[in-house]
């Protein structure tokens, strides 16, 4: 019954062309029917029926491009009278044969009354049919697969639904049986996180499946919170209520720190040691980590440190003679700190320079938590639905979130600014956060091997590009970052660990990341110079679809907004439509009621 419908559909569909000649296994000639030469053809998804091995196939593919030749035209004297006349009746347009180029993506060979992958083992007779392929022959071919289907956009150019699908990284019937590593690249606006938002929901499906969001720009969270920004109000919050995907936003603040050698470093970023006369340096360094190796010994808790009494004693070391003598080792310098030091307002410098920065170890915050304490509530395989945690790492939440004085059991100076409550935050800082979380997911993943069980976890990372620059950053915490992702990426995925990767550029993100990647969406602005070059290798130097590619516009283009188009590129084991990798073309909704409607959740309103 299978096979009739889809036989059925196909037999009702638009016929736009016949395989022409020269064809080959990897790329067919279409003979355009006149009948769709005024059609828009490049883009849309083609089919055709052939037999293979005495069995019934069909082949799906995209057209890439449209050529016209007319061979009168071609003739040098027909040349001299159309340049005078402008056109000859008898030939100009009459003559005209209309040539298409169809990439194969996918074949399938019936199979009593299922299909099977299968491929392009030989090519079809000239004059076999093309059909252009409508969402009914992509529901009847993939009916029984369509619980696993999921839509991000729709054939680029044309009107069917492209089916994607997303499988969590364990065993089982929806599972892809390891982890995959995603990257998804465009210029500012080409609607990227939009897409990545997107995808986050087609794995949220899963609640076997835990998902981890490192956003350094807050924007992730923003949307948890109910606080879309942009034009798409992608409805996340009610969209993981249906699905009963537990979810958290953790921001800088209730995140707790809990080493020593990161509060030495933090203190050596804030302008703690400036104010005592200790540029940056060696100097400050041994400064910071003798201060943290003598309050540790003192058996100060890092906990602890935002309290008065841990200021106090920090502040009785630094005046100490044989603390002094281990920061400077000349003694001109070290009469200079200690005039600083004696002379410096204590009360201003534990609210303005002290606090900040211990306040990023204090626990007793409402809803505050380690770093191993989230990551294990994350990882745990216990228990329902896992969920999907958003850390936000945003400088605009660690300014704005100011603690409550109030909740603060010590004494502050009167002529402290209102600020002074801000937790130090900067970039520095905020790389060494993301170095702490990613130290605490490898050792969750080493440990989940060593259990043979295994994490089935997706991590998405924002803004990937600063994070993890193919050149050398001039900072060493930047570059540890940077080397510690590479390493987790290439280790994580055989625990069942897959990396979501969010970038601007593509030629600037490392190597190391990118020659992981298993999945690729390239959108607009990487047409050009170096970004091109990179796309080249990554798709193989496949010029027709590059060429494809290079057609996208900019979506901020478009008259309005209704009528932008953010197309992109994919290839990779994103579709039951590409078996071999070859890339596939669309574009993405740009409303917001479209992407509900196509996914089951029509009766969720955006707000």
């Amino acid at each position: 019954m299978a096979n009739h419908s889809l036989d059925q559909q196909i037999d009702q569909a638009e016929r736009i062309g016949v395989v022409g000649s020269p064809s080959s296994t990897s790329e067919l000639a279409l003979d355009i029917l006149a009948s769709a030469v005024n059609r828009k053809l490049v883009g849309e998804f083609a089919l055709f029926r052939f037999q293979q091995d005495g069995k019934s196939h069909y082949a799906l593919g995209q057209i890439t491009e449209i050529r016209l030749r007319n061979v009168w035209h071609e003739d040098p004297t027909m040349r001299s009278l159309i340049r005078q006349r402008g056109r000859v009746d008898a030939v100009s347009e009459r003559q005209d044969t209309h040539q298409g180029e169809m990439v194969v993506s996918a074949v399938f060979c019936r199979d009593g009354n299922t299909y099977r992958p299968s491929i392009l083992g030989t090519v079809p007779a000239t004059g076999t049919p093309v059909y252009r392929v409508d969402d009914p022959i992509l529901e009847a071919l993939l009916a029984p697969y369509q619980r696993q289907l999921f839509y991000l956009g729709r054939v680029y150019g044309s009107t069917p639904k492209l089916p994607l699908w997303f499988k969590h990284f364990d065993s089982g019937p929806d599972g892809a049986g390891e982890a995959y590593h995603l990257g998804i690249f465009g210029k500012t606006g080409s609607g990227k996180s939009v897409l990545a938002k997107m995808i986050l929901l087609a794995y949220a499906r899963y609640p076997q499946m835990a998902l981890l969001v490192l956003d350094p720009q807050g924007e992730f969270a923003k949307d948890l919170r109910g606080e879309p920004t942009g034009e798409f109000r992608l409805p996340m919050k009610q969209i993981l209520n249906r699905l009963g995907k537990p979810f958290q936003v953790v921001g800088v603040r209730d995140l707790v720190l809990d080493r020593w050698e990161l509060f030495a470093r933090i203190l050596y970023e804030s302008p703690f040691f400036e104010q005592l006369s200790i540029p940056t340096g060696e100097n400050r360094e041994r400064a910071c980590k003798t201060l943290a190796d003598r309050l540790e010994r003192q058996r100060v808790r890092l906990a602890d440190l935002y309290k008065r009494e841990a200021f106090q004693a920090a502040w009785t070391l630094l005046g100490k003679e044989s603390v002094q003598n281990v920061i400077y080792p000349s003694r001109e310098a070290r009469e200079r700190f200690q005039s600083m030091h004696q002379s410096a307002d204590a009360n201003e410098f534990y609210t303005r320079y002290w606090l900040p920065v211990a306040s990023l170890f204090r626990e007793d915050r409402q809803g505050a938590q380690k770093v191993d304490a989230l990551l294990y509530q994350l990882f745990k395989r216990e228990g329902g639905n896992r969920p999907l945690v958003v850390i936000d790492l945003s400088e605009e939440r660690a300014k704005t979130e100011g603690l409550d004085p109030s909740s603060l059991p010590l004494f502050r100076s009167a002529n402290a600014p209102a600020e002074s409550s801000a937790i130090f935050w900067t970039e520095t800082v905020q790389a060494l956060v993301i170095k702490r979380i990613l130290e605490g997911i490898l050792r969750a993943a080493e440990s989940a091997y060593r259990e043979s069980r295994s994490l089935n976890t997706l991590v998405l990372m924002d803004e990937a590009h600063r994070l993890a620059p193919r050149e050398d950053p001039d900072d060493s915490e930047k570059k540890e970052v940077r080397d510690l992702l590479i390493d987790a990426v290439r280790t994580t995925r055989k625990y069942g660990v897959g990396w979501m990767f969010i970038s601007q550029t593509l030629s600037s993100l490392h190597r190391g990341i990118v020659d992981q990647l298993r999945i690729f969406f390239f959108g607009f602005g990487l047409g050009m110079g170096q970004e091109f070059r990179a796309l080249s290798e990554l798709v193989g130097g496949r010029s027709r679809a590059l060429d494809l590619y290079q057609l996208f516009r900019d979506p901020h283009s478009a008259f309005d907004a209704a009528s932008r188009e953010y197309s992109f590129m994919t290839t990779g084991p994103v579709s039951p439509l590409s078996f071999a990798g070859t890339p596939l073309f669309f574009n993405a909704f740009n409303r917001v009621e479209e992407f509900l409607e196509a996914n089951g959740w029509a009766d969720i309103h955006p707000s």
